[in-house]
């Protein structure tokens, strides 16, 4: 299944922005389809070639593949829009989605801005709970050197680029970010260093 690809024609744009396939759509959440440019973040649903579900599975199969209007699609649990040009902005898995005082906060769009200062190696985001606000942002991050004061450093630099609800309130400095060997967040890694507090 590809949600998007890139060539020579359309070359890869910003870090969470991809060319979206022809058959790649973004849906609410009673899967109706909806409209490019129309601004709202949504399931992500690949049309296409799909394969007929997973092997032995019937469960994983029906919450994966849906019929809707005749047409069959495969949905990720990843979240997202398009643009009326196309243009796919991730945002990240729903069941990471934060809900912080009504508000929705995707961790990888989060992440992604931090990991553009200079200083930053690597990050991951996580919902705490929150007595206030039902769950509050928080950043794991390791560094170069020489960064004074890094929550400071990094909420002043977030804040150009994210809502005021979207930045972390509690920023914890690991040597290293732990990653699964694919790569892949550790999500279960990163709040456990917050455990202490």
């Amino acid at each position: 299944m590809a949600i998007q690809l890139s060539s020579r024609e359309n070359p890869p744009t910003d870090t969470g922005q991809f060319i979206a396939m022809p058959t790649t759509e973004i849906f609410n959440e009673r899967y109706e389809k909806l409209p490019r440019g129309c601004g709202e973040v949504g399931l992500i649903g690949m049309g296409g070639n799909l394969p007929r579900g997973y092997y032995k599975d019937p469960e994983k199969t029906a919450k994966t593949f849906k019929t809707i209007d005749g047409a069959r699609w495969g949905f990720t649990g990843d979240m997202g829009s398009i643009d009326e040009n196309g243009l796919l902005t991730f945002m990240g898995r729903g069941s990471n989605c934060i809900n912080t005082g009504g508000e929705k906060v995707f961790p990888e769009e989060v992440e992604e801005i931090i990991k553009l200062h200079p200083q930053v190696i690597d990050c991951l985001v996580v919902g705490l709970p929150d007595d206030r606000f039902g769950q509050s942002v928080a950043a794991v991050v390791s560094l170069r050197s020489g960064i004074e004061s890094p929550k400071d450093a990094l909420l002043e630099f977030a804040s150009a680029h994210l809502a005021r609800y979207k930045l972390p309130r509690t920023v914890n400095v690991v040597n290293e970010v732990k990653r699964a060997p694919n790569g892949k967040a550790d999500y279960k890694w990163a709040r456990k260093c917050f455990d202490h507090e």
